[in-house]
């Protein structure tokens, strides 16, 4: 039980950092906060409509693993002995 904790703490630290970054890969909509950081500015390098919806589905699933990681850990701590 001690090595699936350790491999879901794992997975939970190396999702964090990948669904950060992808986070901040994708393109601002404008007005909010990406404008404040020099997200307003438009560019055209990344502004194909397939790659945006491609990494709209891998941040998603990104983030379920995350989130099952964070479900499974409680899980482990809660109804361990």
């Amino acid at each position: 039980m001690e090595i699936l904790t350790w491999v879901l703490t794992g997975l939970l630290i190396l999702t964090s950092v990948i669904l950060t970054l992808f986070i901040l890969l994708h393109k601002g909509k404008g007005g909010g906060m990406s404008d404040m950081f020099g997200g307003g500015m438009s560019s055209n390098l990344g502004a194909s409509g397939v790659a945006e919806r491609n990494l709209n589905r891998i941040t998603a699933f990104i983030a379920i693993v995350w989130g099952a990681s964070i479900i499974l850990l409680g899980l482990i701590v809660r109804f361990q002995a």
